[in-house]
């Protein structure tokens, strides 16, 4: 059974980008590298277009990434390579953090919940870009208080223990946004942590959850 995704396409007459875009996709569909090719013009399908929330065009879906503008073939088949590696949303979510769609990232990890792992993975990662940080914990704090914060409590407690202070710091920071007593187990070893940032973010946490 093929595992190779299909991929749907807006395009709009008189679009200067549209015809390479697909163009290509022409060309990965002819090849096997996708399954089925959707064409659609926003003009005449307005109403579906506001559904999907399409602001600009030529616009993809390609399993679960969302890519708009103009891409190169190589950029295309990338991402449908990416489809069934699970490593691949947190690099889509750094891209559209950095191209600053933190709402689109909200609204697709209020959708699915489990990708919510992917923002704790972004922490984490020592190579995790400044502006892509800044874009996690944005995040973050509008979910505070929420259950999908409560019910990744264990899953940001891991890193409390991890050998760079920075992620020690945010992991707690986002423990105490959690605004749940279940992750007082984790903070409180911070107090004596041998940072003093970490130390003060673990009482400033503490009192969050007070």
């Amino acid at each position: 059974m093929s595992t190779s995704p299909e991929v749907l396409l807006f395009i709009a007459t008189g679009c200067q980008h549209c015809p390479a875009v697909l163009q290509s996709l022409s060309e990965l569909i002819k090849a096997g590298s996708i399954s089925e090719l959707q064409v659609v013009n926003i003009q005449q399908r307005p109403e579906q277009a506001a559904e999907l929330n399409i602001r600009s065009v030529p616009w993809v879906k390609i399993g679960p990434f969302e890519l708009t503008g103009l891409r190169t073939k190589s950029e295309l088949t990338s991402w449908v390579q990416k489809v069934n590696d699970p490593a691949a949303m947190g690099e889509y979510f750094g891209e559209l953090m950095t191209s600053g769609e933190l709402d689109k990232v909200q609204q697709m990890v209020e959708q699915h919940p489990e990708w919510f792992k992917v923002l704790i993975q972004l922490m984490a990662n020592t190579e995790t870009t400044l502006s892509v940080r800044l874009g996690v914990s944005a995040i973050i704090e509008d979910l505070a208080g929420q259950d999908i914060l409560k019910n990744n409590i264990d899953a940001l407690g891991e890193h409390t223990h991890h050998n760079e202070a920075r992620i020690r710091n945010d992991a707690c920071y986002f423990l105490g946004l959690s605004h749940s007593r279940d992750a007082e187990t984790y903070i409180r070893p911070l107090l004596e942590d041998k940072d003093a940032e970490v130390r003060e973010t673990a009482i400033e946490a503490l009192e969050e959850l007070a």
